[in-house]
Parts: structure tokens; sequence; C-alpha cells
């Protein structure tokens, strides 16, 4: 029985490990080949191998468009390792049907922007007054149900700027990149954030009818007289007659944070609007009235709009990235999502040939191939919730790694595995058995690595859209690891697990 087994296993390695290998990657062992070390038939070993890692210095910028931001982010966040990360949020808006007639006489009473941030929708807080009184003094029940928004950084206060665009703003065809900067007009707003969101539901004592219902959002007030110098007063306008003059006319707005140090936050552009409450008259039978009115602004999908992304760096993070050694590696890495770094890693060629000689001579499969990184608690400690998750290609390309190609639709199947992210350090497995597979058995190039903060987007089938879909132009995440040209027992390795006879 144990030389049959001998003989499957042989031709098992030889043929090469397949899908299995890949597919079974989640336990130490990866659990391929067990019934191999459960017989006898063979023995399974691990051996740790040096790595080269170094900073990819991004430039602090990203193109940050909307093809590539389904969530936008607005806030600032300052630390003592990469220093103060600014993000603000340009767009156009439209009309929603042009040459709009607003009536006779009409008079704007309010306008407010509605924006939707992500919030904590398991921590909701509920505050009811039954004796709400509606508008014509309608007896009525008022419900508000208050969230927290989801943020990254620190729990203080932050003040909502929204001004007036004025550059022209192309088509949503035009790239647009963190970096890029904006003239403004007048301020439309500049109003307190809580960091908080709610809903409002409001109903009839009388009959339980639903009288008003707003859902989660953020309602910021703007100016309500620009909007009747700039819009109800130009009814009959060429400005306002189609898209191409209104977006020449009203060029857009930003929204920004006057701070420099508090949180960052996430909300989904696509959803932002702006509502303008007016009056106008009706005449019925001699008799004029005023008729309440809401003309919605569309800052949809049809717009250009992108996030402008600001940096005022420490030394620390300057000079290590002033100083990279691609050679031998870095200290330390510094990876930071929104444009910030990230790192390339390199199994230098020394180490491929000893594991080929092993190949070689001991006729070894390799079972599982891992590189490992942890994170640099000397300088990161902090409460800040780690990256989940790193994006992970070959450098230079735009193509996934043997790994992901091949089990991409496996459910057990993780590129990037984690130790509990709340531990000081913790650990970050990178998946590469198949990728290490090819270079040792089929003489594959041996290609750098690159990583940085984010995840990749799957389709509702759970299928990968592409390398380019990911969440890194809005992942204000970010870590310090250990790199390679240390001593630091902690530093990046490759760990391997194979068997032999």
């Amino acid at each position: 029985m144990i030389i049959e087994t001998k003989k499957i296993f042989k031709l098992f390695v030889i043929a090469g490990l397949g899908s299995l290998g890949i597919q079974s990657c989640e336990s130490e062992a990866n659990n391929l080949g067990e019934q191999f070390f459960a017989s006898g038939a063979a023995t399974g070993e691990t051996q740790s191998y040096d790595v080269v890692a170094y900073n990819l210095n991004n430039n602090d910028t990203i193109q940050s468009d909307a093809s590539r931001i389904s969530q936008a982010t607005l806030g600032a966040f300052a630390e003592d390792n990469f220093g103060m990360q600014k993000s603000s949020y340009v767009t156009q808006l439209r009309l929603s049907s042009y040459n709009p007639d607003f009536g006779t006489n009409a008079k704007v009473d309010s306008v407010v922007l509605e924006l939707k941030p992500i919030y904590a929708s398991d921590s909701a807080t509920t505050s009811t007054d039954e004796d709400y009184i509606f508008t014509g003094n309608v007896a009525a029940k008022k419900v508000v149900t208050t969230y927290p928004i989801q943020k990254y950084g620190n729990n203080k206060s932050l003040t909502l700027k929204v001004d007036e665009v004025n550059d022209f703003l192309y088509s949503t065809e035009k790239k647009y990149y963190s970096n890029q900067k904006v003239a403004l007009g007048v301020n439309l707003a500049t109003v307190p954030l809580n960091g908080k969101v709610s809903s409002v539901s409001i109903t009839s004592d009388a009959d339980s009818k639903e009288l008003l219902s707003r859902t989660v959002g953020v309602r910021i007030p703007l100016d309500a007289q620009y909007f009747q110098d700039k819009i109800v007063n130009k009814q009959g306008a060429t400005e306002l007659k189609d898209a191409a003059s209104f977006i020449r006319y009203i060029k857009g707005i930003r929204l920004s944070v006057v701070e420099n140090d508090g949180y960052i936050f996430r909300f989904t552009p696509n959803d932002t609007s702006i509502k303008m409450y007016y009056t106008y008259d009706t005449t019925s039978n001699g008799t004029t009235t005023k008729t309440s009115a809401v003309y919605q602004f569309d800052l949809g999908s049809s717009n250009t709009h992108f996030n402008q992304i600001d940096y005022n760096r420490t030394s620390a993070y300057s000079t290590a990235l002033a100083n990279i050694d691609a050679t031998n590696g870095d200290e330390r890495l510094y990876l930071q999502g929104m444009g910030g770094a990230g790192a390339v890693l390199r199994i230098p060629a020394t180490e491929i040939q000893k594991i080929k000689n092993l190949y070689k001579n001991e006729n070894i499969g390799i079972l599982s191939a891992k590189i490992r990184l942890y994170t640099d608690d000397s300088v990161w400690n902090k409460s800040y919730a780690k990256p989940s998750n790193f994006l992970v290609k070959y450098a230079n390309l735009n193509d996934f790694l043997d790994d992901v190609s091949a089990m991409s639709l496996s459910s057990s199947y993780s590129l990037v595995k984690t130790s509990d992210l709340t531990s000081n350090p913790a650990y970050y497995d990178i998946t590469i058995t198949q990728t290490l597979k090819n270079i040792i058995e089929k003489e594959a190039e041996n290609k750098d690595l690159e990583i940085n903060v984010g995840d990749y987007l799957k389709s509702t089938q759970g299928t990968l859209l592409g390398q380019k879909y990911n969440t890194r132009a809005y992942a204000p995440q970010r870590i310090v690891l250990v790199g390679s040209k240390t001593a630091n027992q902690n530093k990046v390795k490759l760990n391997i697990i194979y068997a032999k006879k």
C-alpha cells in the first residue's frame, strides 16, 4: 500500500500539483498531499528564503475620476508616520430638465446638498417625538434614526466647505488624477459635520399616513441667493437651454474640509444630489397663492467628478521614499491607499536556484509558497484599522498572478491571508504557490511583484472584474511593514512547504 502511494505521489509531483495545490491553500499545509503525510509515504518540510522588498513611490498620485471611484472620499487625517492626507471632492452638476419653467415670481426658499456616506448600520440610535406638529398644524410622530459615519482616523470635529468651481471640467471621458487642482469661486456653505448620518420619518397621528420620509444621509444647506440669481432668475436664458451650455455656465462644486486632521470618510458619489425648494405664484379665480415646488439637480454618473488629494509628509516618510534601495531592499515599507506608496517584492535569483536544486536533486513537490510580511510594531502600533487586503500583481504589468488566474472562481482561494489584525505585530501572507511552481518546474520568468493597499472588485457572480477594478483610489488605510534590509527577525521571507520521498 505504501509502495502504491509512493508511486501515485511521484506521478503527482512530476506532473505538477496543478489546481489542487492552489485550491487548497487555506490551511498551513494547504491540505495538499495530506494523504501522503498521514500514510508516512512522504515527509513535509518547511523552508524560508530571503526576499528583497523595497518601497514603490507612486508620487502621491492616482487616477481618481468616476471610472475609479465607485466610492469617493472626503476629510483629512494626520499621523506621525505618513503625515497628513486630505481629500476633497470635485463634481459637475446638471439640470434635471433643460429650459426649466419655475413659474411666476419664483422664489428660492432653501437649497440642500445631500450626501450619502458609508455608515455603521448596526449602530443605530433612535429618537421619537410623539407630539410633533407637521406643516399645516398636523399632529404627527417624528422618528429620527442616527448612525455613526464609518471613519478612518481620529474622532475629531470637521468643518465642511462647499465652493463653486471656476474651471471647466469637460466630460466623463477625460481622465483626472488626484493631484488635479481647480480654481474656486464663491463659497456656498461652511458647516460643521458631527460625524453622523440620519434618516427621518414623519407619520400622521390621524391615519398613520407617511407625511415625510428622508433616507439616511447628511443634509447641507447651501446659499439660496446663489441659486436664485444663477438659476431661477435665469429662466429662459440660453445658459439653461442645454447641457453643453449649462456645464460651461455653472462649472461645478468642490467639497472639502477646513481642518488638516480629523478623519476620512467614504460616500457614494452617484447618490449625491442638490434639491432646490422654492415657491411660485398660482392664480385661480382672481386669487393668487404661493405654491411650493422642488427642483433636483443631477450630480450622478453623467457628470465628471474626481477626488483631489493633498499631502503634507513627515520627514521619515519623505526620507524613506527619497532613498529607495531597489538592490538590497528597504528597512521599512510604507504602504498607503489613495495614491500613497506601495512596495515591490523580489525573490533573488540565488534563492530561486536553491529551490530549483531541491526540485531537481530531491524530487520535491511544492505544496505551499507564501511571502510573509509583518507590521513594524516599533513604529506602527496604532489603533487605526490595518488594511485587510492588498492588491498584488506583476510589477510594471497589469496581469494577475498565475495563482489568481488559476483560482479566481474558487471560493476557498485567498490571495492574501492575515493574522489577527488587531494584534501588534500582525502579518500578511501572500500566496504565490502556482507562481513559484511555474518558475521552478516550467522555467517561467521570475517577475517582481508589486503590492498596494486595496481590494479587487468582483462582479455579482463573484468573478474578478479586472486588474484595474479595485478600491485603491478610495482606500484610506495605511501600514508600515518590516522590509528586508534589516536585522529584524520579522523581515520579509518566502516560506514554502514541500514534500519529497
